[in-house]
């Protein structure tokens, strides 16, 4: 049998063992006042008899007749085994069985006499009349005697007479007895009782049979809510591993997509800087290839100049220019070599490199962009440690934002003039030349916020969207149509502000953006602290 046939039978028996097991203590208990209880009168009687029977005397008592007789079978048979093999007289074996026909013949008149009708007086008791119905004295089978019966031949059923069975009268010898007694009142009073107890047993059996029942319908139940919670406890047990496993597969798939967007991330990192390297590298080598020719003319003019002071003046200007910007695609050059995590970081004052800008693109924005620039520095140095290139290049990309940005929200408020709606004519014209004269202001700001440089770009371009503003500095990511851009490029490749995004983080700065649609955008670049002793 197998473990789970064992455990399922011992689950079954486990609420019927208390009661079986407390039922047999208490029959081995009650077993014997219970038998007494039901037929103490008919042991008592039946003790009686036997005492009857064993000291009754006629001359002698029929233990000492069955003796003498046993003795005399006894000497028969040692006589005959004697004479057997001697051919000795016979009359000898003759004499013995004689003799043991009176011994027998004496049994039987004692148990004929026992038969016939008898008084005998019992103390504190009733006279009992027993009828004797039949006495048989047996012995041993090994003696090869026959019984010696006496029967009273009296009409007789088998429910009128009591048996009572081998009342030893000798240790190879015994009496059976057919018996009834007459103790009339008596009698019947204890047939009453008998039956009364008998009813009272039988009420208790089955009050017991019904607590027995009950106790077991109990031990079942409990024994099938017990096995009810265990199922339930290992089904909350299986769907919580179940819901664990949900969470582990869930958690491994979005580690996964968490690793395959950082990897894309990369990828489009990697292929950003590769088309901005290709971009800025053919820029640069056509711009410095164009700018030989005029440097060569202008050293020529000035080798041979006519004496004009303001020409002269204006041509060291424009070397002085051109050098500027040779030296600048020289630096674009060498920067589109490297990937910014590389770069070569060296201490950086803000608000000279923020000076710089306004320097570098004020009379252009002023006269081409119609973007005003104004310079707002702290007035204390804001060192930190970067690539000055690459800083260059974000503050000149966030500045080209602006730029857009202030031409978009021109561009929409033309739109608007244009749509007038029931405006009138002359109103709907004076619209019109106040969208084309509106002006965007962009302001450069650095300052100093619970110990941390900051670089602020401001403008009052169209601004962004919450949607917009969240997914701009997505690599690839753009809103700017054709005709958003100035002096008519072709539509933004949305790698500006990612761009911006990628040297901040490996400069350790944060990039914050506040914009609302049609009243601005605020780019706030947050640095690292570095103290005075640090830069010198």
């Amino acid at each position: 049998m197998s473990r789970i046939d064992v455990g399922r039978c011992w689950r079954l028996l486990r609420p019927v063992l208390p009661p079986a097991l407390l039922a047999v203590l208490v029959f081995f208990t009650l077993r014997e006042p219970l038998e007494w209880w039901l037929s103490g009168e008919e042991k008592y009687d039946q003790e009686a008899l036997r005492e009857w029977i064993r000291e009754t005397r006629i001359n002698q008592s029929l233990s000492e007749l069955v003796r003498d007789y046993l003795n005399q079978a006894d000497e028969l048979r040692r006589i005959t085994s004697r004479l057997s093999g001697t051919g000795g007289d016979n009359d000898l074996v003759r004499s013995a069985q004689s003799w043991l026909g009176i011994k027998r013949e004496e049994i039987y008149e004692f148990l004929q006499a026992l038969g016939n009708p008898t008084t005998k007086m019992y103390r504190g008791q009733l006279p009992l009349f027993p009828v004797i119905f039949r006495l048989s004295l047996r012995f041993d089978p090994s003696l090869e005697l026959p019984a010696i019966v006496w029967d009273s031949e009296l009409p007789r059923q088998q429910g009128q007479y009591r048996s009572l069975k081998q009342v030893m009268v000798h240790d190879r010898a015994w009496v059976n007895i057919q018996y009834h007694l007459h103790a009339y009142s008596q009698r019947q009073a204890i047939e009453r009782q008998e039956v009364r107890r008998r009813l009272w047993l039988s009420g208790l059996g089955l009050l017991f049979a019904v607590l027995a029942i009950g106790w077991i319908y109990l031990g079942q139940r409990r024994a099938r809510e017990r096995q009810q919670h265990r199922l339930i406890a290992e089904q909350q047990m299986s769907e919580a591993e179940r819901l664990r496993l949900q969470e582990e597969l869930r958690r491994q798939e979005a580690e996964r997509r968490q690793e395959e967007a950082e990897r894309l991330n990369l990828e489009l990192k990697s292929q950003l800087f590769a088309n901005i390297g290709i971009m800025a590298g053919s820029y640069a080598h056509n711009i410095k290839n164009l700018l030989v020719r005029p440097n060569d003319l202008l050293r020529r003019c000035l080798e041979d100049q006519s004496g004009r002071d303001d020409q002269a003046r204006m041509l060291h200007e424009v070397k002085q220019t051109l050098g500027t910007v040779t030296e600048r695609l020289q630096q674009i050059l060498q920067t589109v070599r490297r990937d910014p995590s590389r770069s070569e970081k060296v201490p950086i004052d803000i608000n000279k490199l923020l000076a710089e800008m306004h320097s570098t693109w004020g009379e252009l924005a002023r006269d081409k962009w119609k973007l005003d620039i104004d310079v707002d520095l702290c007035a204390e140095p804001l060192w930190i440690d970067g690539d000055l290139s690459h800083l260059q290049q974000a503050v000149e990309n966030l500045l080209f934002n602006a730029r857009d940005a202030t031409f978009e929200m021109r561009n929409h408020l033309r739109e608007r003039a244009r749509r007038g709606g029931n405006a009138a004519e002359e109103d709907r014209r004076q619209a019109l030349i106040a969208a084309a004269g509106w002006r965007g202001r962009c302001n450069l700001r650095s300052r100093k916020d619970n110990g941390q440089p900051v670089i602020e770009v401001g403008d009052n371009g169209i601004g962004m969207t919450e949607e917009v503003r969240k997914r701009c500095t997505e690599t690839h990511f753009s809103t700017k149509r054709n005709n958003a851009l100035f002096a008519g490029l072709s539509a933004g490749m949305g790698l500006g502000l990612s761009f911006v995004t990628v040297i901040l983080e490996h400069h350790g700065a944060r990039l914050e953006i506040d914009s609302t649609p049609l009243h601005g955008t605020t780019f706030r670049a947050r640095f690292p602290g570095k103290t005075e002793t640090d830069s010198a």
